[in-house]
């Protein structure tokens, strides 16, 4: 029989029968992956690319340790970050955060099942680490209707067998974003319900190295897209014809030609629609002279999230002399806080100590100074003074984590916000910014 290219194309043949990433080097493979495009930029730039077997790995004894650590039988998730944490696997994730049809029981020996959608058992079959995949934890009530408990409590029995089985008989059950039937049907067979999502946050705040290199990989991806994004305003928008939409439809659809997931939230806004921040992009008319803030909030390659933000202004005139100090406040503001960033600080030490923003930007400032980011906006937060809650966050900074570090800045009532942030990882002895996109030469008054 003849054999045709088409029935076993490579992505680059040069390359073997896998990826550098240990990724098969296939065009037709399961999970979602990066692109000839992501790959060919990532090796002119130099980057190492992640194992992802021993990022797996990685992921999935973090999560065991933190289960033993707390004396749970196993952990039961169904937030899709959370079962992409640990399995690597997706399906169709955003319906998924509404339409709850996948769940996954981490076992404290390690073991793992995944229930997934019943059409599409093979999503996880590339991960030997996830070891049973079954149906059935679609209990939410457009799929179930009223017989949607008798479901969750068929559920609840395998999840009872799974624990008797690989969690030692162990009934203190940590569980995130579980249905009011199915953690009804779990208390019934004598369950304890413990927090699951203190425990996933916490494994997930510390990156392996193989995270560490894939999110490497998708800053550089994001940046590329958010260059495609800038030339593209700089070229159409001072014509008056180019809306809001249409420059983030560039983010979009560049993200996705390397390989990326989706973005989270539309915050692309343009003139006096930047003031108040928060305004999502719409079909505003993006004018000459005028500025645009965004925060990408990108899932990209390897479901890595990049959550940087920019302002840019847009034409053939210098922006107004307070939109220059805005920005350079905006910049002080985040280099001043970023300084100091290093293991062993206290999220408190970052909450009161640091950059204050003028009176005049205090009312609209940022609902935080910075975040955590992984696979999302992720744990810890670190607030501004007046948001402090004593107790909520007794704990220090890890050589491992990533914080995005952010600045808005802009009055009451003004007609502009300066929106900035960076990525920034948090190394054994200091940090470092992984962001290395630019800031607007003339909003920074040295174009």
């Amino acid at each position: 029989m003849n054999q045709h290219y088409r029935d076993n194309r490579k992505i680059d043949p040069t390359r073997g029968e896998n990826l550098g990433d240990g990724s098969p080097n296939d065009g037709d493979r399961i999970e979602i992956g990066p692109t000839e495009l992501a790959f060919r930029e990532w090796a002119a730039a130099g980057l190492e690319l992640p194992n992802l077997e021993a990022m797996r790995e990685h992921r999935l004894r973090r999560l065991v340790d933190h289960i033993n650590a707390r004396d749970y039988g196993a952990l039961v998730v169904f937030d899709p970050l959370n079962i992409r944490y640990a399995t690597d696997s997706t399906n169709m994730q955003l319906w998924n955060t509404h339409n709850p049809f996948r769940a996954l029981i981490v076992c404290a020996n390690g073991h793992m099942c995944l229930w997934d959608y019943k059409n599409s058992p093979f999503l996880s079959a590339f991960n030997p680490l996830v070891k049973e995949v079954r149906s059935g934890a679609d209990f939410f009530y457009f799929d179930r209707g009223d017989a949607a408990g008798a479901v969750a409590e068929k559920w609840a029995g395998e999840v009872r067998d799974l624990v008797m089985e690989h969690g030692g008989g162990n009934m203190r059950l940590a569980v995130d974003k579980i249905l009011l039937h199915g953690s009804k049907a779990l208390e019934k067979l004598g369950f304890s319900l413990e927090e699951g999502e203190e425990l996933t946050e916490k494994a997930r705040s510390i990156k392996g190295p193989d995270e560490i290199k894939a999110m490497r990989c998708a800053s550089n991806a994001c940046e590329a897209a958010v260059q495609a994004m800038e030339d593209f305003a700089r070229a159409e928008c001072p014509s008056g014809r180019i809306s809001e939409d249409d420059v983030w439809a560039v983010l979009h659809a560049e993200n996705i030609r390397r390989g990326g997931e989706w973005i989270e939230t539309r915050l692309l806004s343009s003139g006096p629609r930047t003031n108040p921040w928060f305004q999502e992009c719409g079909p505003r008319k993006v004018q000459n002279n005028e500025i645009i803030s965004f925060d990408t909030d990108l899932i990209g390659s390897y479901g890595i999230c990049v959550d940087i933000s920019r302002s840019w202004w847009i034409g053939d005139q210098k922006p107004p002399a307070e939109m220059v100090y805005a920005m350079q406040h905006a910049h002080e503001h985040i280099m001043t806080n970023m300084a100091m960033l290093k293991p062993g600080v206290m999220i408190k030490e970052l909450t009161m100590n640091g950059h204050v923003l003028d009176e005049k930007y205090q009312a609209q400032k940022y609902g935080c100074k910075m975040h955590g980011v992984g696979l999302c906006d992720e744990w810890p937060l670190v607030v501004y003074p007046d948001k402090h809650t004593e107790g909520a966050y007794d704990y220090p900074l890890e050589s491992g984590m990533v914080l995005c570090v952010e600045a808005a800045v802009g009055e009451v009532g003004g007609d502009f916000s300066i929106k900035l942030e960076d990525q920034v990882l948090i190394t054994e002895d200091g940090h470092e910014n992984l962001t290395t996109y630019p800031f607007d030469a003339g909003l920074m008054g040295v174009g």
